[in-house]
């Protein structure tokens, strides 16, 4: 069956994020835009995945467990779980090798942990969007040991993304997937990097703002939907 997707969204956890992107909000408007299944994938944590998990189960959609991890290159990849305890195991993994900076509220915003009923339970001291020590080399590989999925995050774009700061996605990394952020480049982006032919390609919003939400048009195939089965399907 078709299921229509988004695999890389943000909630008020990310500075960047809009103080909307609550995980109630970020449900019902999937939800509301047709979708099947979603992941929250805030900046170098997934510490706000439970609640939207647990958002989506009253409205019967699939949320998986995900998060945005800032590379040692400063290169983004989206990283996908199949279990909330899965994903909670990467996000303290990660805690131990990102860059400690006290989060300035006023400069960068605020970085809000909710519960389901989007009442908030805390926020996070330490700013979310510097780098981490991780390499975008080992990425791949250290999510698959954690048991998740691992791709280079919205390619195509200028900065923050494998093409800008290396020119090329190597194969060593062993990425299966790589995100687009607009796939009317693909054609473009295929001709001048061949890898790409081999690897599977997803396109999603990266939403920080409810209005950045998109509708459902982009689907994968499963037998059925579940968080094992997409990761597999990524993976793969």
């Amino acid at each position: 069956m078709k299921y229509y997707y988004d695999l890389h969204l943000h909630s008020c956890l990310s500075p960047c994020g809009d103080m909307d992107m609550t995980p109630n909000n970020i449900v019902n408007m999937a939800k509301l835009l047709g979708l099947d299944v979603i992941a929250l994938t805030d900046h170098n944590t997934s510490l706000n995945c439970e609640a939207a998990m647990k958002a989506g189960e009253k409205i019967g959609l699939l949320v998986i467990a995900g998060m945005e991890l800032t590379t040692s290159e400063d290169i983004h990849a989206v990283c996908l779980f199949p279990t909330l305890e899965k994903a909670l195991k990467w996000n303290d993994y990660v805690d131990n090798h990102r860059i400690k900076i006290k989060n300035k509220p006023d400069i960068y915003g605020r970085q809000v942990i909710m519960n389901e009923n989007d009442e908030e339970t805390g926020e996070t001291e330490h700013l979310l969007i510097p780098a981490t020590d991780i390499s975008i080399m080992s990425a791949h590989k250290l999510v698959k040991d954690f048991g998740g999925v691992c791709y280079p995050a919205h390619i195509d774009r200028d900065s923050l993304s494998i093409l800008s700061v290396l020119g090329e996605i190597d194969e060593s990394c062993g990425f299966t997937t790589a995100e687009l952020a607009d796939k009317t480049r693909l054609s473009a982006l295929r001709a001048q990097h061949p890898i790409l032919n081999t690897l599977k390609i997803v396109t999603n919003s990266d939403a920080h703002y409810l209005e950045n939400m998109r509708e459902a048009e982009n689907f994968i195939e499963l037998p059925e939907l579940t968080a094992e089965n997409v990761i597999e399907y990524l993976d793969n």
